[in-house]
């Protein structure tokens, strides 16, 4: 059986995130595509994060990017700076902000995980305010998971 799995056309597995997606470019959330997704998936959601805060030789907290749920399970993409998808809802980053808000590390190169949840549920559209509510809310409906890991590192 083939694995459910997520990619970006706009950068390789491990590889360098494009300034375009980060704070030093657009700011706009990547092309994301995912395939294989469970049979009985009724929804997706996606959150990006970075363990690596604020420093990668000594990470004190994971920064959360990006809180995206109930995507419909008729989609196998979010085209680039995708923001909110129709049907779908946007919890708080760690910006205190709903939407998308790109790599922007203080220091070194910091690893972003792009993370994508097929559920076997539509979540309650309301009440679920961050990264931690969402969690606690897909707990026994997660049917596969699928991960993107890359990076940056500020050039300015």
């Amino acid at each position: 059986m083939v694995s459910f799995a997520l990619e970006s056309p706009a950068f390789k597995p491990n590889a360098q995130i494009p300034s375009e997606y980060t704070c030093e470019g657009s700011n706009i959330s990547p092309p994301l595509q995912w395939r294989n997704a469970p049979q009985g998936t009724k929804s997706f959601a996606i959150i990006v994060d970075d363990p690596d805060a604020p420093d990668p030789q000594a990470p004190k907290t994971t920064w959360v990017h990006w809180v995206l749920y109930n995507i419909p399970s008729s989609l196998t993409d979010l085209p680039e700076g995708a923001g909110h998808v129709e049907k779908s809802h946007e919890a708080m980053n760690d910006w205190k902000a709903e939407g998308y808000r790109g790599p922007c590390p203080p220091i070194g190169k910091h690893h972003y995980h792009y993370k994508i949840y097929a559920l076997d549920t539509t979540l309650p559209s309301s009440g679920i305010r961050n990264k931690a509510e969402l969690e606690k809310a897909m707990k026994g409906h997660i049917l596969a998971q699928a991960e993107l890991v890359a990076t940056y590192e500020k050039k300015h």
